[in-house]
């Protein structure tokens, strides 16, 4: 007989789950409410919970509905929504981005070779700029990196490449290793660029290094866009390859030496013998969204002043009339589905409270990268100090059971050992991590909350792993081809919802998410970061 030893985490998880062992089965989140809640926030009527759309409003004042009348308590006040301001920006067809290099100009059509629009809030934007080659834009002390070596770039466009330094036989761990770290994402080029002071900033764009393809980004650029303040980089966008390719070409220097160069620490930003000219005219609105908050008080004295919260955005990508008639990306998958979780998860919390508060949290403009909760850590409705962990669910299985369940990014603090002891009580194994490749941990909502410093993940993101990883109890084979060919159907018209969908998996993955909520709000102390993880250090 084999003998082993939880730790120490763990085993006070299952000393705070023990002490509620009567009331942890009375927590059953139900098939039929979800459904129910799915299939209205997946139909043709909300218009794909557009930001900035009808349907959007509609979504919000159904699911402030529902909170109420499974009882809920509001946080706001007397309100379930949080206003959140958001600024939308659209560049309109006059607007053109050339370059002029060596007397001669190359026109960027938009679409084809870039895709660009503003980060702030002006309406009319021309300049003209020297251009500047960064590398991949990295300013990291805590890699001992810096791509701007000091040199000043105020007032000018930055070309820079996404992804991060690639690890090296002499440093396999720098910058994550395989994995993606924050450095790599675009929203961190935009954001260091801002605080560089420049003029406008646009990255090149590869299928393997930004991990999807060129149609993603025209997608974005060519529909309207959002915003929290508006105070982002005058010029934002994206640089087709082959256009980048041209514009080194002429300019006298070979991108690939560049890039190569930019691998190395003692990389310098290269000046382009190159100018651009922008004319930017942009169509600016105000507009006032809302993320939906409530909450079931604790029933601990002392313990209900700290709280848990299980997130789950509402929003999708909207209604779009074209030409060719009306567009709707009903999002039925990404994320009605963990809206309607969410709803079915509080309606069993609400009857049987934990010693700990429990708030659930529906975001909005999580598509427009994680607006909704990047505001509500702005101003929370509860003290972030006070707060446990964040459980995000985004995009569920819609297939059926599994044997195990994924936790990635749970590993950064102790939820990795409370994931574990729920999942042995429910007869689940941990299913097996792999590099994040695509920085998937970045790209959901419990991100902001891990960038305050609050131990937090998405849970058991099947949908994301898009690489049938998940074992099936029923037809493995054929329910792993199922999930993964969800990539076709992604931010596409095609995410319907569908009422012969199983989802048995679904309500089991929404169970584990209540059941590890219920676990933390019991605990007798809150989670905690593991020693060196980079969001630990941040202070809340």
């Amino acid at each position: 007989m084999k003998f082993f030893t939880l730790p120490a985490a763990a085993l006070l998880a299952m000393a705070g789950m023990a002490a509620t062992a009567g009331d942890a089965a009375a927590q059953t989140v139900m098939e039929a409410p979800l459904r129910a809640h799915l299939a209205f926030l997946a139909d043709d009527l909300l218009e794909g919970r557009g930001t900035g759309q009808r349907g959007g409003e509609l979504a919000v004042r159904y699911l402030e509905t529902q909170a109420g009348a499974i009882g809920l308590q509001p946080l706001a006040g007397k309100s379930f929504r949080q206003a959140v301001p958001l600024v939308g920006v659209k560049a309109l067809p006059d607007s053109s981005l050339s370059f002029v290099v060596g007397g001669k100009t190359l026109p960027q059509a938009f679409g084809t070779q870039a895709v660009f629009g503003t980060g702030g809030k002006q309406a009319h934007i021309a300049f003209n700029a020297p251009v500047v080659f960064v590398g991949y834009g990295i300013r990291a002390d805590d890699e001992h990196w810096n791509d701007y070596k000091d040199v000043d770039v105020k007032g000018k466009l930055l070309i820079m490449m996404v992804n991060d330094p690639q690890p090296t036989a002499a440093e396999p761990n720098r910058f994550g290793g395989k994995a993606l770290t924050y450095y790599g994402r675009w929203t961190y080029k935009y954001e260091q660029a801002a605080r560089e002071g420049a003029a406008g900033v646009l990255l090149i764009h590869t299928t393997p290094s930004a991990s999807y393809e060129w149609s993603v980004p025209v997608n974005s650029f060519s529909h309207e866009r959002f915003h929290l303040d508006g105070q982002g980089n005058p010029l934002e966008g994206w640089l087709h390859e082959s256009a980048a390719r041209a514009l080194f070409a002429a300019a006298g220097q070979d991108l690939d030496a560049l890039r190569a160069q930019a691998e190395s620490r003692q990389f310098r930003p290269v000046a382009l013998n190159a100018t651009v000219q922008v004319k930017l005219e942009t169509a600016v609105r105000q507009v006032e969204q809302f993320n939906v908050v409530g909450v079931v008080p604790g029933t601990d004295p002392d313990l209900r002043k700290q709280a848990v919260i299980y997130s789950a955005h509402w929003d999708h990508l909207g209604r779009v009339d074209g030409p060719d008639g009306v567009h709707i990306w009903n999002g039925a998958v990404d994320n009605a589905s963990g809206a309607a979780a969410l709803m079915a998860m509080a309606q069993a919390a609400v009857a049987h409270p934990a010693r700990r508060s429990q708030i659930f949290l529906w975001p909005c403009a999580e598509e427009q990268y994680l607006l909704g909760s990047a505001a509500y850590v702005q101003k929370p409705l509860w003290p972030l100090a006070l707060t446990a962990a964040d459980l995000n669910l985004d995009s569920m299985n819609f297939v059926g059971r599994t044997k195990d369940i994924g936790v990635a990014g749970s590993e950064r603090s102790s939820l990795v050992d409370t994931a574990a002891v729920v999942a042995q009580r429910m007869g689940l194994q941990i299913a097996p991590q792999v590099p994040d490749l695509s920085g998937a941990y970045f790209r959901a909502d419990h991100f902001n909350f891990a960038r305050a410093g609050i131990p937090a993940f998405n849970v058991g993101s099947a949908v994301f792993s898009g690489d049938g990883s998940f074992s099936f109890e029923k037809d493995d084979g054929a329910s792993k081809a199922r999930m993964v060919s969800f990539k076709k159907d992604y931010h596409q018209v095609s995410d319907r919802y569908d009422p012969a969908w199983d989802l048995s998996g679904m309500v089991q993955q929404a169970q584990f998410a209540l059941n590890l909520g219920y676990a933390v709000a019991n605990a007798p102390e809150m989670p905690s970061w593991k020693a060196g993880d980079a969001f630990g250090k941040i202070k809340r």
